[in-house]
């Protein structure tokens, strides 16, 4: 048997504001949206109609990393270009990083990127799985995206 992720869905506070942050600052379509009050969603996709993320408003308060579930969802990006383009935008928005700017996933690997938080505290990353041969590393044995 073999799978593959569909899409992750994320419980947030607020649908309007996570919907400001997924869709204008990294770029995700929306696909649908469910309105009612007791009912809020969205479909989110990464381009034409392939869906990748569903917001459901029903968290009552902000992500916490000392729960079961959820550690961090990470996007992986095309180029090292396109992480810095993310990283400008993340930075425009005001968003707080993780690690200052890109960084290797751990001493020496080629694959790395940005490390970041969503308005409801949900740890992300963007990486490519080379170009980062460069960028420092937070840890040296242990993976960057395992401690942030």
């Amino acid at each position: 048997m073999s799978l593959s992720t569909g899409h992750t869905g994320l419980n947030v506070t607020d649908l309007d504001r996570s919907l400001a942050f997924y869709r204008d600052v990294l770029g995700f379509t929306v696909l649908a949206e469910g309105k009612e009050d007791d009912r809020r969603y969205a479909f989110l996709g990464g381009g034409g109609d392939q869906f990748l993320l569903t917001l459901w408003q029903q968290a009552r308060g902000a992500y916490d990393r000392h729960r079961a579930g959820l550690h961090h969802l990470a996007f992986t990006a095309d180029t090292m270009d396109r992480v810095r383009g993310y990283e400008t935008a993340l930075r425009a928005a005001g968003v707080e990083f993780a690690h200052d700017g890109v960084v290797a996933h751990r001493e020496g690997a080629s694959s790395g990127g940005i490390f970041f938080h969503d308005p409801d505290g949900t740890r992300l990353e963007i990486s490519v799985p080379h170009g980062a041969e460069e960028a420092p590393a937070p840890h040296a044995s242990a993976p960057t995206c395992g401690f942030f």
